[in-house]
């Protein structure tokens, strides 16, 4: 600790511009392999990467359908192998190519982060969706307005506005985003207190009090699925649903340290969305 101090002395400058929000953000993807994160695709056991679904090129996290000859429903995730329950996750985006040409209309440009993710252990073979709230990833199709980070809730309901919504899906307000452009996609998760999505740095819905409930999710373990459990944590996972889809980064800000403190959360918040600005093309 002596000499650290004496270094900060005599480097003051070096040591007073470090921004300690910088260095609190985890990387979940690294930029080079899937380390740390685990593959579940429907049909197919836990950890298999059918025909390389999910792979790492460029630096890039890639959802690849180049070894496909048709999606036939195998609707896939890439889960972390870390529980969180207090976080800002944050990841670039965007869609490329083709759809594959058995995909559901409604998976054109499509795809998600999930989060308050069961355990993907827990996971039946056949299982397709993981039980969790999706803040959903779209984009446009030049035919009609698609807004992006919706909220859809495979096995879940929530709450917005004090009331309760069993619909699967409920729009946000962000503009849409068409043609392969990056999109920066951010999730602010408080436990089932608060979750809110911010896209390029602009709030777009607030939502709280996930649970588990409802349907939209097939061939689980009826034990994973006890309705009315509320949902203060769990796993994240990104999708494979038949678009092809690129992120840049996938990174997080555990806020669970904060908790209690509502003055500080929000000092560390703000600081964190002011300092993303819109992703470069």
């Amino acid at each position: 600790m002596k000499y650290l101090f004496i270094a900060c002395i005599f480097g003051l400058t070096a040591c007073s511009v470090r921004k300690p929000s910088e260095e609190k953000w985890q990387q979940l993807f690294n930029g080079k392999n899937l380390n740390g994160w685990t593959v579940k695709i429907k049909g197919h056991p836990l950890g298999e990467n059918y025909k390389n679904t999910f792979r790492v090129k460029d630096g890039l996290l890639q959802i690849n359908y180049g070894e496909y000859e048709k999606f036939n429903e195998l609707y896939g995730h890439i889960f972390y192998d870390r529980e969180f329950s207090d976080y800002l996750i944050e990841t670039t985006y965007r869609f490329v190519g083709e759809q594959l040409p058995d995909g559901p209309k409604w998976a054109y440009r499509n795809n998600g982060i999930m989060i308050h993710c069961q355990n993907p252990k827990t996971m039946a073979v056949d299982q397709d969706y993981p039980i969790s709230i999706e803040a959903q990833l779209l984009g446009g199709n030049g035919k009609e307005e698609r807004p992006t980070l919706n909220a859809c809730t495979p096995g879940t309901y929530i709450d917005v506005n004090g009331k309760l919504v069993t619909t699967h899906c409920i729009n946000s307000v962000s503009k849409t985003y068409a043609g392969d452009q990056w999109v920066k996609a951010q999730v602010l998760v408080l436990g089932d207190s608060l979750i809110r999505h911010y896209v390029n740095g602009q709030m777009v819905l607030e939502y709280n009090k996930p649970q588990i409930g409802g349907g939209n999710v097939f061939n689980y373990r009826p034990e994973a699925k006890v309705d009315g459990t509320p949902l203060k944590s769990g796993f994240i996972a990104l999708q494979s649903e038949s678009h092809p889809t690129e992120f840049k980064e996938v990174r997080l800000f555990d806020l669970k340290k904060y908790r209690g403190n509502s003055k500080k959360l929000d000092e560390v918040v703000d600081k964190l969305l002011a300092q993303s600005g819109s992703p470069a093309n």
